[in-house]
């Protein structure tokens, strides 16, 4: 399927940016997905255009229920485990998909309007005003602005977390692999073993 909107992708980085002007976010062990509804549609499209609308009813059902009619969302379909943290075994074993859930981090349209020209920050404001009075299924990933990055990485490779991806705040929407998105991961993770073997 040929996707409606090319993702921004991040590029891998060794070292968190610490300048004011990028905002930071954890990363999450999931599935890359663009949440698009078109009225009394939605579909739910993975990073590689793949069709997964029926997989995850709980993300389609809370945005039909979200009184924006029109938009389109980029986030991470996660399934939470007891401890709040992502799981990713137990989301890849399609045992709990009625469960998985959506961090919305980006909001590339809403109401005929495409948002991706509009520096991050100000897609940030649109995407709260857009998910203010949210259902369960669907919520905004929290994020932490300016210098805080190291030490926030430092806190996540504590709690066990992926990683974190910082963000130019005042960059527009950039379609493909951008230095704008810098990610860094946690290198005691699973996910980069994960990494490590498909490659080996």
């Amino acid at each position: 399927m040929r996707m409606p909107f090319e993702l921004c992708l991040a590029t891998a980085g060794k070292r968190v940016p610490d300048g004011l002007d990028w905002i930071h976010e954890v990363k999450h062990d999931g599935y890359r997905m663009l949440v698009i509804r078109e009225d009394k549609r939605v579909r739910l499209l993975s990073r590689n255009g793949l069709d997964w609308t029926k997989r995850f009813p709980w993300i389609v059902e809370a945005a039909l229920k979200n009184r924006q009619k029109h938009f389109a969302i980029d986030g991470e379909a996660v399934m939470l485990g007891v401890d709040g943290v992502s799981d990713f075994n137990a989301l890849h074993s399609r045992k709990h998909d009625h469960e998985v859930q959506l961090y919305a981090f980006d909001v590339l349209a809403m109401d005929g309007d495409d948002l991706r020209p509009l520096p991050l920050h100000l897609r940030k404001t649109n995407l709260q005003r857009l998910l203010a009075r949210r259902p369960d299924g669907i919520f905004i990933a929290s994020f932490e602005a300016g210098e805080i990055g190291p030490e926030l990485f430092r806190k996540a490779c504590e709690f066990g977390l992926e990683g974190i991806v910082s963000k130019r705040r005042d960059r527009p929407y950039q379609a493909g692999r951008s230095r704008h998105w810098m990610k860094v991961k946690n290198r005691a993770h699973p996910a980069t073993t994960r990494v490590m073997e498909a490659f080996a």
